[in-house]
């Protein structure tokens, strides 16, 4: 993290006991049960409002957790609590929880990949599990899957997201996104703030062009392509996969507007700036996943 390390200090700080965990699991459980509580009333067609405020609650204290854990975090880190070996358990940890997030969008990769190469070919009669097209003797395989096995349950898109309009002006925005952070490390490690400043500010105002694009875009799908969760298979992946990405891009503009904030007031040092680094380091993950979402959602 930041400031120099205090040679009074044990080597490895160990923190006062924290009401933060509580909290956060509190918030985790309120968040999630008043998500399968909406899920739920609307599948059996009951209207109620508790479901919606129980998320809300959760999702409040969620944001409340959050900032107050991390103020402690900055506070301990300003006042030299943390050694060297405390700063490469951040980095392991950041690293492990990077290829969590690795292997959650590997899954959601996977359910596409297992559609589009397995289960489609199958409805539509191919391979050794083809028989099922005994169900659907009209069904034609073809992704993406614009007419539905069965239409009137599951009705189908009209048309698809082209790929070289808004997917393709957002995967410029995300790219440049990179270029503009390295920038601003770049200038941190040689301790120009200013123009750290300026590269980092550049680079939450892309993420935040690229957010409103992407819900433009669902505008559009929704209003005029009838393109929804509801529109078969094609559309629940597309939304499954481009809304966690969506919501990852959120998650790491506030990242770096926070880390902004931060090098405003002087924190980090050009030899000790880990939190820049662990936001730097979750962008690039974000614009990597987008890469190879716009060629296998978009594209091929």
């Amino acid at each position: 993290m930041s400031q120099v390390h205090n040679s009074n200090v044990p080597n490895y700080y160990v923190p006062h006991q924290s009401k933060w965990p509580i909290i956060a699991t509190v918030a985790v459980v309120a968040f999630i049960y008043g998500i399968a509580s909406m899920l739920y009333s609307s599948k059996i067609g009951e209207a109620s409002a508790t479901p919606s405020w129980i998320m809300l609650f959760g999702l409040g204290l969620t944001v409340y957790m959050l900032y107050g854990w991390f103020s402690n975090v900055v506070q301990e880190s300003q006042s030299g609590l943390y050694s060297p070996q405390l700063d490469k358990s951040f980095r392991l940890g950041m690293a492990w929880f990077i290829f969590s997030e690795v292997m959650f969008f590997a899954a959601f990769f996977g359910v596409l990949l297992y559609v589009r190469t397995l289960s489609i070919p199958w409805l539509g009669g191919e391979g050794a599990k083809g028989v099922s097209n005994l169900l659907w003797p009209n069904f034609t395989a073809h992704w993406p899957l614009l007419n539905t096995p069965d239409p009137e349950l599951f009705p189908g898109p009209s048309a698809t997201i082209p790929a070289w309009q808004i997917p393709f002006l957002n995967t410029v925005i995300l790219v440049t996104s990179s270029f503009t952070l390295t920038l601003a490390h770049h200038a941190l490690k040689k301790d120009e703030r200013n123009k750290c400043t300026l590269w980092l500010l550049t680079t939450v105002i892309l993420g935040i062009i690229f957010l409103g694009f992407q819900v433009f875009e669902y505008q559009e799908a929704y209003n005029h392509l009838q393109l929804t969760l509801s529109s078969g298979i094609y559309g629940s992946t597309f939304f499954l996969l481009t809304g966690f990405h969506g919501a990852h891009v959120t998650i790491g503009t506030i990242m770096l507007a926070v880390i902004l904030v931060r090098i405003m007031k002087g924190h980090f040092s050009k030899q000790k700036h880990f939190g820049f680094e662990a936001a730097a380091w979750y962008w690039h993950f974000v614009d990597v996943v987008w890469l190879l979402l716009f060629t296998f959602v978009y594209v091929i």
